[in-house]
């Protein structure tokens, strides 16, 4: 060779846009791309962002591979650096168009320190040595830096997985995948976004379900709309005092990653007291008889995709028609700091539906949701109040049932609001939005 390195700049065209959005399989082709070709992979990092494009190098002891993706336009920039000439670039290059069954690609090559330009200087090599090998620094092993990225407009969640997706498949309503997170252990997500996680799923599954049966003590009823990782109606139905439980998922898909990858949410399926119903939970609800149930939950993901009808008055009035007179309807309501537009106008749908008085919002904290702080709400068709409670049996549940967040004080605290939620909840004017919302408002 005449010089130092040989640096392939490659441009693929017309692949395959779900492989140019799998982490997991782009993160393992340059990997497999550089051992191919003869080299010696030292570091893999590679981040998935939502909702599409992938970012990634692969460190090796002659240089690097990179790319990053545009799925949405069949295209991905790669780039091919090796030192010396142990290592052919070209042959990353072919397995790489393969991988990606890109329908065509181009290219174009530099020498990188053309050797009759550059001077040798001699200098001692022991000064320059590290001192000792680090301990995890082990010969012909190689470290994996695959990252999950759930990147909104103004924010984003970064999660480091073990590269090894564990489910993925497409329903006709959603993507659903779970992923091996190394701080949460196994993730469920839909279409990019997080849904729950192993570490600190029963923070929302306690708040969601706790709090309404112990302010609504004559619940022997309960629906719960959507919901399909199992978490909520698993904390249902340590109550006895529910005689029935019907949960109505409307993607089995999701059902089967959780009982598959999630098996400490999806453990109650089997419970003889619960009604499973695999449909479309606004039909649900449109054709179920007046008063039926005690209590509702609506266990939603964020007003997109199939959850987008969820998020209505019409289905909330509905819900309000199938309560029984005394009944509760449970909400997810977003988070108010990172969209307040919408959790403003959620509120005042309640409001409007259920009575002012009759609606309360409440917080928990949830790392891996948008922003960290999640609210609930909890309005009242009767006059149930969920300030009204029985402390004594909620401090003797939490107990002997080990949870892990609620207990008799998290109950009442939890309705203790931040004075800007409170500005969000009684003014909710547009300046008042656009000064504490993290995504933008589209006004």
């Amino acid at each position: 060779m005449n010089a130092l390195g040989r640096h392939i700049l490659v441009e693929f065209y017309d692949c395959s846009p779900e492989l140019m959005n799998d982490v997991v399989h782009i993160e393992n082709s340059m990997v497999a791309a550089a051992e191919t070709a003869g080299a010696t992979v030292i570091n893999s990092t590679f981040h998935h962002f939502s909702p599409y494009g992938v970012s990634g190098v692969v460190v090796i002891q002659e240089s690097h591979l990179a790319i990053h993706t545009w799925p949405e336009f069949g295209y991905a920039a790669v780039d091919l650096f090796t030192c010396g000439d142990s290592v052919d670039p070209w042959v990353s290059y072919t397995f790489l168009k393969e991988a990606f069954e890109a329908g065509h690609g181009s290219s174009m090559e530099l020498r990188r320190g053309q050797l009759n330009l550059l001077k040798r200087t001699d200098f001692n090599l022991e000064a320059l040595r590290d001192v000792s090998q680090k301990p995890n620094d082990v010969p012909g092993t190689i470290t994996r830096d695959v990252w999950f990225t759930e990147r909104d407009e103004n924010i984003a969640l970064s999660l480091k997985h073990s590269g090894n997706q564990l489910y993925k498949k497409d329903s006709d309503y959603q993507r659903v995948e779970v992923f091996e997170t190394l701080a949460y252990g196994n993730m469920l997500t839909l279409d990019g976004m997080v849904m729950c996680t192993q570490k600190d799923e029963y923070v929302y599954h306690e708040m969601i379900t706790h709090v309404p049966m112990f302010s609504h003590r004559k619940a022997k009823r309960a629906l719960v709309i959507g919901g399909g990782d199992g978490g909520t109606v698993r904390e249902l139905l340590r109550h006895e005092q529910l005689e029935e439980v019907t949960l109505v998922e409307i993607d089995e898909l999701v059902i089967e990653a959780c009982k598959l990858h999630l098996p400490e949410t999806a453990v109650a399926f089997d419970n003889p007291r619960l009604n499973l119903l695999v449909e479309d939970g606004i039909k649900y609800i449109n054709e179920c008889e007046d008063g039926r149930y005690d209590l509702i939950i609506v266990d939603s993901a964020d007003p997109v995709g199939p959850g987008e009808g969820l998020f209505t008055a019409e289905f909330y009035q509905q819900v309000h028609r199938c309560l029984t007179p005394d009944g509760v309807m449970i909400t997810q309501s977003e988070s108010p700091r990172f969209n307040s537009a919408v959790f403003v106008e959620i509120y005042d749908t309640y409001k409007q539906i259920f009575g002012e008085s009759k609606v309360h919002c409440y917080l928990a904290a949830i790392p891996t949701y948008p922003t960290g702080t999640w609210s609930f709400s909890y309005s009242s068709k009767g006059d149930s109040s969920p300030l009204i409670y029985d402390k004594t049996a909620a401090a003797k549940f939490s107990k002997e049932q080990g949870l892990k967040y609620y207990n008799e004080d998290i109950h009442a605290a939890a309705f203790a609001l931040p004075n800007f939620v409170k500005e969000l909840l009684n003014k909710g004017s547009q300046e008042i939005i656009e000064q504490y919302s993290a995504e933008p408002t589209n006004e």
